[in-house]
Protein backbone atom coordinates (compact mmCIF):
# COMPACT_ATOMS: atom_id res chain seq x y z
CA UNK A 1 0.00 0.00 0.00
CA UNK A 2 1.43 3.27 -0.99
CA UNK A 3 2.90 5.30 1.90
CA UNK A 4 1.59 8.73 2.34
CA UNK A 5 5.10 9.57 4.69
CA UNK A 6 3.51 8.59 8.58
CA UNK A 7 0.45 6.79 7.26
CA UNK A 8 2.79 2.93 8.24
CA UNK A 9 0.71 2.65 11.04
CA UNK A 10 -2.82 2.54 9.11
CA UNK A 11 -1.01 0.45 6.30
CA UNK A 12 -0.09 -2.02 8.52
CA UNK A 13 -3.69 -2.58 10.23
CA UNK A 14 -5.13 -2.84 6.96
CA UNK A 15 -3.28 -5.36 5.96
CA UNK A 16 -3.81 -7.47 8.97
CA UNK A 17 -7.57 -6.68 8.31
CA UNK A 18 -7.63 -7.70 4.57
CA UNK A 19 -5.82 -11.06 5.80
CA UNK A 20 -7.65 -11.61 8.52
CA UNK A 21 -10.79 -14.25 6.01
CA UNK A 22 -13.46 -13.94 8.29
CA UNK A 23 -13.71 -10.26 8.27
CA UNK A 24 -12.70 -9.19 4.90
CA UNK A 25 -14.93 -11.85 3.80
CA UNK A 26 -18.12 -10.29 5.75
CA UNK A 27 -16.77 -6.43 4.62
CA UNK A 28 -16.66 -7.82 1.07
CA UNK A 29 -20.60 -9.48 1.83
CA UNK A 30 -21.43 -5.61 3.03
CA UNK A 31 -20.11 -4.03 -0.16
CA UNK A 32 -22.35 -6.58 -2.29
CA UNK A 33 -25.50 -6.03 -0.95
CA UNK A 34 -25.60 -2.50 1.06
CA UNK A 35 -23.05 -0.14 -0.93
CA UNK A 36 -25.09 1.74 -3.07
CA UNK A 37 -23.24 4.63 -4.77
CA UNK A 38 -26.08 6.72 -5.26
CA UNK A 39 -27.69 6.65 -1.50
CA UNK A 40 -24.76 5.77 1.19
CA UNK A 41 -23.35 8.44 2.70
CA UNK A 42 -19.54 8.32 2.95
CA UNK A 43 -18.08 6.81 6.70
CA UNK A 44 -15.49 5.14 7.22
CA UNK A 45 -17.18 1.60 6.88
CA UNK A 46 -18.04 2.82 2.98
CA UNK A 47 -14.26 3.47 2.24
CA UNK A 48 -13.02 0.50 4.41
CA UNK A 49 -15.22 -2.02 2.09
CA UNK A 50 -14.08 0.51 -1.47
CA UNK A 51 -10.52 -0.56 -0.83
CA UNK A 52 -11.02 -3.80 0.01
CA UNK A 53 -13.32 -4.38 -3.21
CA UNK A 54 -10.15 -2.39 -5.14
CA UNK A 55 -7.52 -5.10 -3.75
CA UNK A 56 -10.15 -7.86 -4.20
CA UNK A 57 -10.66 -7.32 -8.00
CA UNK A 58 -7.36 -6.36 -9.50
CA UNK A 59 -6.65 -8.57 -11.36
CA UNK A 60 -2.55 -8.33 -10.89
CA UNK A 61 -1.08 -10.43 -8.38
CA UNK A 62 1.27 -7.70 -7.60
CA UNK A 63 1.03 -3.47 -7.24
CA UNK A 64 0.66 -0.59 -5.25
CA UNK A 65 -2.79 0.08 -4.05
CA UNK A 66 -3.83 3.52 -2.81
CA UNK A 67 -5.64 4.08 0.79
CA UNK A 68 -5.79 8.21 -0.07
CA UNK A 69 -9.67 8.38 0.39
CA UNK A 70 -9.69 6.01 3.53
CA UNK A 71 -6.94 8.13 4.97
CA UNK A 72 -8.56 11.17 3.67
CA UNK A 73 -11.57 10.37 5.50
CA UNK A 74 -10.12 8.81 8.52
CA UNK A 75 -8.22 12.45 9.18
CA UNK A 76 -11.34 14.29 8.64
CA UNK A 77 -13.15 12.27 11.27
CA UNK A 78 -10.31 11.65 13.81
CA UNK A 79 -7.92 15.08 14.25
CA UNK A 80 -5.39 12.82 16.27
CA UNK A 81 -4.82 11.59 12.46
CA UNK A 82 -4.26 14.20 10.67
CA UNK A 83 -0.51 15.36 12.46
CA UNK A 84 2.75 14.42 10.49
CA UNK A 85 3.92 12.37 13.45
CA UNK A 86 3.87 8.64 13.33
CA UNK A 87 0.58 7.25 15.29
CA UNK A 88 0.11 4.04 17.15
CA UNK A 89 -1.10 0.77 15.08
CA UNK A 90 -3.00 -0.38 18.03
CA UNK A 91 -4.24 2.59 19.14
CA UNK A 92 -5.70 3.30 15.08
CA UNK A 93 -7.11 -0.12 15.19
CA UNK A 94 -8.90 0.34 18.28
CA UNK A 95 -10.54 3.37 16.58
CA UNK A 96 -11.12 1.36 13.25
CA UNK A 97 -13.27 -1.46 14.80
CA UNK A 98 -14.97 1.07 17.15
CA UNK A 99 -16.14 3.52 14.35
CA UNK A 100 -17.53 0.13 12.32
CA UNK A 101 -19.81 -1.21 15.26
CA UNK A 102 -20.83 2.33 15.63
CA UNK A 103 -21.90 2.67 11.79
CA UNK A 104 -23.30 -0.89 11.98
CA UNK A 105 -24.95 -0.35 14.67
CA UNK A 106 -26.44 3.47 13.70
CA UNK A 107 -27.64 0.90 10.07
CA UNK A 108 -29.32 -1.19 12.19
CA UNK A 109 -31.36 0.60 13.89
CA UNK A 110 -32.83 2.78 10.77
CA UNK A 111 -34.11 -0.82 9.43
CA UNK A 112 -35.09 -2.55 12.56
CA UNK A 113 -38.94 -1.02 12.42
CA UNK A 114 -39.44 -1.42 8.96
CA UNK A 115 -42.10 -4.25 8.08
CA UNK A 116 -40.08 -5.88 5.30
CA UNK A 117 -36.69 -5.89 7.17
CA UNK A 118 -35.46 -9.34 8.40
CA UNK A 119 -32.14 -9.45 10.59
CA UNK A 120 -29.22 -8.24 8.13
CA UNK A 121 -26.93 -10.49 7.54
CA UNK A 122 -24.96 -8.04 6.17
CA UNK A 123 -25.14 -5.02 8.67
CA UNK A 124 -25.51 -6.83 11.62
CA UNK A 125 -25.25 -10.25 11.12
CA UNK A 126 -26.75 -11.10 14.77
CA UNK A 127 -29.86 -12.15 15.75
CA UNK A 128 -32.23 -9.46 17.94
CA UNK A 129 -34.44 -11.08 19.97
CA UNK A 130 -38.00 -8.75 20.39
CA UNK A 131 -40.38 -8.74 23.52
CA UNK A 132 -43.69 -7.41 23.99
CA UNK A 133 -43.62 -3.43 22.89
CA UNK A 134 -39.74 -3.93 22.44
CA UNK A 135 -39.34 -3.55 25.99
CA UNK A 136 -36.32 -5.49 26.09
CA UNK A 137 -33.63 -7.41 23.59
CA UNK A 138 -30.21 -8.86 23.29
CA UNK A 139 -27.28 -6.24 22.48
CA UNK A 140 -27.06 -6.18 18.77
CA UNK A 141 -24.15 -8.33 17.60
CA UNK A 142 -21.91 -7.20 14.73
CA UNK A 143 -19.64 -9.58 12.43
CA UNK A 144 -16.77 -7.32 14.44
CA UNK A 145 -17.78 -8.90 17.35
CA UNK A 146 -18.34 -12.10 15.88
CA UNK A 147 -14.55 -11.73 14.99
CA UNK A 148 -12.57 -10.32 17.39
CA UNK A 149 -14.86 -10.31 20.47
CA UNK A 150 -13.74 -12.11 23.62
CA UNK A 151 -14.84 -12.76 26.81
CA UNK A 152 -12.15 -12.53 29.72
CA UNK A 153 -12.75 -13.98 32.93
CA UNK A 154 -10.65 -12.70 36.01
CA UNK A 155 -11.18 -14.29 39.50
CA UNK A 156 -9.67 -13.79 42.87
CA UNK A 157 -9.43 -16.19 45.24
CA UNK A 158 -8.86 -15.48 49.12
CA UNK A 159 -6.41 -17.20 50.66
CA UNK A 160 -8.31 -17.39 54.48
CA UNK A 161 -11.26 -18.40 53.57
CA UNK A 162 -10.74 -19.65 49.85
CA UNK A 163 -13.71 -17.93 48.72
CA UNK A 164 -13.31 -16.88 44.84
CA UNK A 165 -15.15 -14.90 43.25
CA UNK A 166 -15.07 -13.93 38.95
CA UNK A 167 -15.90 -10.85 36.92
CA UNK A 168 -16.17 -11.60 33.42
CA UNK A 169 -15.49 -9.00 30.86
CA UNK A 170 -15.78 -8.69 26.67
CA UNK A 171 -13.31 -7.41 25.24
CA UNK A 172 -11.82 -6.54 21.11
CA UNK A 173 -8.62 -7.00 21.92
CA UNK A 174 -5.51 -7.79 24.46
CA UNK A 175 -2.58 -6.10 25.50
CA UNK A 176 0.01 -8.31 26.49
CA UNK A 177 4.01 -8.08 27.12
CA UNK A 178 5.48 -9.59 24.45
CA UNK A 179 9.21 -10.75 25.52
CA UNK A 180 12.18 -11.48 23.19
CA UNK A 181 12.81 -14.33 21.47
CA UNK A 182 9.67 -15.97 22.65
CA UNK A 183 6.19 -17.11 21.32
CA UNK A 184 2.65 -15.77 21.58
CA UNK A 185 1.82 -18.89 22.93
CA UNK A 186 4.50 -18.18 25.79
CA UNK A 187 2.94 -14.61 26.06
CA UNK A 188 -0.38 -15.42 26.50
CA UNK A 189 0.26 -18.11 29.30
CA UNK A 190 2.15 -14.98 30.91
CA UNK A 191 -0.66 -12.64 30.72
CA UNK A 192 -3.12 -15.51 32.47
CA UNK A 193 -0.74 -16.27 34.97
CA UNK A 194 -1.67 -16.32 38.86
CA UNK A 195 -0.96 -13.42 40.60
CA UNK A 196 -0.14 -12.37 44.06
CA UNK A 197 -1.46 -9.35 45.46
CA UNK A 198 0.55 -7.68 48.45
CA UNK A 199 0.07 -4.60 50.16
CA UNK A 200 -2.28 -1.92 48.72
CA UNK A 201 -3.03 -4.12 45.74
CA UNK A 202 -5.35 -6.16 48.57
CA UNK A 203 -8.68 -5.53 48.58
CA UNK A 204 -12.12 -6.67 51.43
CA UNK A 205 -13.45 -10.33 50.73
CA UNK A 206 -17.00 -10.18 51.03
CA UNK A 207 -17.22 -13.17 52.72
CA UNK A 208 -14.90 -13.14 55.85
CA UNK A 209 -14.12 -9.78 55.23
CA UNK A 210 -10.18 -10.27 55.49
CA UNK A 211 -7.93 -9.12 52.49
CA UNK A 212 -7.66 -11.14 49.51
CA UNK A 213 -4.41 -12.10 48.36
CA UNK A 214 -4.76 -13.83 45.04
CA UNK A 215 -5.72 -13.66 41.67
CA UNK A 216 -6.43 -15.28 38.76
Amino acid sequence: MENFGNTCYCNSVLQALYYCIPFREQLLEYYANYRNPGDAEENLLTCLADLFAQISLSKKKTGVISPKRFVHRVRKQNELFRSNMHQDAHEFLNFLLNEIVDILEKEFSTVKDSPESTSPGGVANGEVYHLANEVRREPLVTWVHKNFQGSLTNETKCLMCETVTAKDETFLDLSIDIEQNSSLTSCLKSFFSTEILNAEDKFFCDNCFCKKHRRE
